[in-house]
């Protein structure tokens, strides 16, 4: 990792780089149905002194007929670390129980490419007493969880790697299921910015990649049940994007296409930063299309197999103010946003870490400290609270207990003010609990919740609160009036039961493209596991809304009239014979092609990048039979954040997430049958990830794309 996060303990020397914050090159930084209309924010009225002002009604919309998928056994996790003296602490083991802990992350960060298991040793580091992985294994057993272990690629073997396999699940039987390949090997040197140790004389993405083949090999011949996952930059964070020296590609595009017909998970950080917590809150948002480009790179190089692959976000963490109350907001916000965006796994970094600074935060100190618990440090005079005392995050991860657990479904959900966010699980009970989070630090917001494929019964909510006053995750009194009050920065979950019963049958198995082309694609899927369906339908989410896109009697349905080059995520809704609708299926995303057969093709090519910003090159051939004199071209960006800074050889604007070009009068000819070209650049910006435009149009009609 960039830099170390001291332990405050003074029997404890400061430990190397071992996850967390970001320190990244100067260089780098430098280059249908409509949703329903969401109605207008009354601007709050001035806070008085001592009471927060009162902002307009949010209104809150959740479908429960459109699903964003399970939440996994290993959804809940947090990083432990082996320089921490207090990691197995029997106090815990019981507050990570309490905030529905399912994974504890070994050795800790960069830790784990100089950590060598049979001695319980990291050479330059320094390891506490009481840290060997036996004793890490009592705690995750304590605290009912499954270990995900770091496997040393920095100054490790692959066969170190396959008897530490053999160790944990053959001679203990500890059932380790999932293993990653280093940590944040990108971050050697080979782009020029150096935390982690990487002994191997070859530091390039190929040289990575050709070694999680022989670490998986080798793993897999002692337990061929474990899961393997590979280290990939996040989209639109250093060093996505750069192509190093000698390489051909950047990292993920290297990596992904030699390993992602092998390994089984990709592993990915985030720590969006800001000068505030509330900065990084707001940051959160370039998580979901980031987490999109993930699964766009492992689509595109696993192909039928990419179903098989999943998304683990192992450390996560603002990087800024980071056991403020805000920051306790961030991590109830980014597990659900992560996780509803087809992660399986989400890891906090860190359990503890320690004090770096002192500051003030929304009234409470604030020791800049990753961790969840305190570690009881001081930096001058100035000490933290008692050994395991919770900080605010831990309270953020321990307010979604009172969400959805394992097995439950996340439904969609949205609200009409962006100060307010919104997160949905139908429960395996048949309840629904809503989570409202308002980042608002001044103004109380009142919430209308409005539920579609759900009906609850007229029993006042279930309310529980984290906000200010507040010692725990609470439960308070529901408000009257049919809205819920939500206090300045909050975090509040309201449960409802269902008025009616559920559907006789369960949900339809996961669905599965077998065939798309510029404008149908045909899906199929498995019958419930209970009960009998008579009907099944296919719906597209549409925001919170839904539109029906196919019914069908059997397991598989064409859909037809989707437009060339487009995205469309669905689920698959069974029907009983008393017409009651199912709960979704998980959801599936799929892309339509470029049309086959065209009058004109395009070729856009992304030359060089550097984390936030890139260089295209775009080159149009028409292959009509007739010249064109003079053309524009029409495209849109994937994501909100990308943009054109500067061009050359044509006309470029932007509006929005829409791009117009016109020739510039000295290619404005495009001869017949491809017998010429116009080639023109431009300099981009991304803030957050930068995928490929796929659909472009040329004077009017939808070309090719090569």
């Amino acid at each position: 990792m960039p830099f170390a996060h001291r332990l405050a303990d003074a029997r404890l020397r400061p430990p190397r780089p071992s996850g967390g914050g970001r320190r990244r090159p100067a260089a780098t930084l430098a280059c249908a149905l409509a949703t329903v209309a969401a109605l207008a924010a009354v601007p709050p009225a001035p806070a008085a002194a001592d009471q927060a002002a009162e902002a307009a009604t949010v209104e809150v919309s959740v479908n429960a007929g459109v699903g964003l998928g399970t939440i996994d056994k290993a959804a809940f996790g947090v990083n432990t670390a082996i320089w921490d003296s207090h990691m197995n602490d029997p106090e815990v083991a019981d507050l990570m129980s309490a905030a529905g802990v399912g994974v504890m992350r070994y050795p800790g960060g960069s830790y784990g490419d100089i950590y060598h298991w049979k001695d319980h040793t990291a050479p330059g580091g320094y390891v506490a007493p009481g840290t060997s992985f036996d004793e890490f294994m009592g705690t995750v057993r304590a605290t009912g969880s499954q270990p995900m272990i770091i496997a040393n690629y920095g100054t490790g073997t692959p066969q170190e790697a396959a008897d530490w396999v053999r160790y944990a699940n053959v001679t203990r039987g500890y059932g380790a299921k999932y293993w990653e390949i280093g940590n944040e090997i990108y971050g050697n040197g080979h782009y020029g910015s150096g935390w982690e140790a990487d002994d191997h004389p070859d530091k390039s993405p190929r040289e990575y990649a050709r070694n999680v083949l022989a670490y998986a090999e080798a793993m897999k011949a002692v337990d061929p049940t474990i899961k393997i996952g590979a280290v990939l930059t996040t989209p639109g964070d250093w060093p996505d994007g750069i192509t190093g020296e000698g390489d051909s590609a950047d990292w993920n595009h290297t990596v992904l296409s030699a390993v992602a017909g092998t390994v089984d998970f990709a592993v990915v950080h985030s720590y969006p930063g800001g000068a505030t917590a509330d900065e990084a809150l707001d940051r959160a948002n370039r998580l979901p299309g980031q987490l999109r480009e993930v699964r766009r790179q492992i689509d595109r190089y696993a192909g039928a197999r990419s179903s098989k692959i999943g998304i683990a976000l192992t450390e996560v963490n603002s990087n800024v103010q980071m056991n403020s109350r805000p920051n306790g907001l961030f991590a109830a916000d980014t597990y659900m946003t992560a996780l509803e965006n087809g992660v399986f796994n989400v890891d906090w970094w860190n359990t503890h870490n320690g004090p770096d600074k002192v500051g003030s935060v929304d009234g409470d100190t604030d020791f800049n400290d990753y961790g969840l618990l305190s570690s009881g440090g001081c930096v001058g005079d100035v000490c933290q609270p008692a050994v395991n005392t919770p900080f605010h995050p831990y309270y953020g991860l321990k307010s979604l207990t009172k969400l959805g657990r394992p097995g439950d479904t996340m439904v969609a959900s949205s609200t009409s003010d962006d100060q307010v966010s919104s997160h949905a699980v139908h429960r395996a009970d048949g309840s629904l609990s809503v989570m409202l989070i308002n980042k608002d630090a001044d103004a109380t917001h009142t919430a209308r919740i409005d539920y579609a494929g759900f009906t609850p019964t007229t029993q006042t909510p279930v309310v529980h609160r984290y906000g200010r006053g507040d010692t725990d995750v609470t439960r308070v009194a529901a408000s009257t009036g049919g809205v819920q009050e939500l206090p300045p920065y909050s975090i509040t979950t309201v449960t409802v039961s269902p008025h009616s019963a559920a559907a006789s049958v369960g949900a339809p198995g996961a669905p599965k493209v077998t065939s798309v082309d510029s404008s149908t694609a045909t899906v199929s899927w498995t019958a419930p596991a209970n009960g009998k369906a008579v009907r099944y339908e296919v719906y597209e989410r549409l925001g919170t809304n839904a539109q029906l896109l196919a019914s069908s009697t059997s397991t598989s349905a064409t859909l037809h009239n989707l437009p060339p080059g487009s995205e469309h995520t669905v689920n698959v809704l069974a029907r009983d014979a008393d017409g009651r609708l199912s709960r979704p299926s998980e959801p599936l995303t799929f892309a339509t092609t470029a049309p086959r057969d065209s009058s004109c093709l395009v070729n856009y090519r992304v030359d060089t990048g550097w984390g936030n910003g890139f260089v295209a090159t775009v080159t149009v051939s028409n292959l009509a039979d007739t010249a064109i004199n003079g053309w524009t071209l029409d495209f849109t960006w994937p994501s909100s954040g990308q943009s054109v800074q500067s061009s050359w050889n044509a006309d470029v604007t932007g509006s929005g997430t829409r791009v117009h070009v016109t020739d510039n009068g000295q290619n404005a000819l495009l001869a017949p049958k491809g017998g010429s070209t116009a080639t023109f650049g431009f300099v981009g910006a991304n803030d957050g990830a930068n995928p490929t435009p796929t659909t472009f149009t040329l004077n009017g009609t939808v070309c090719r794309t090569s």
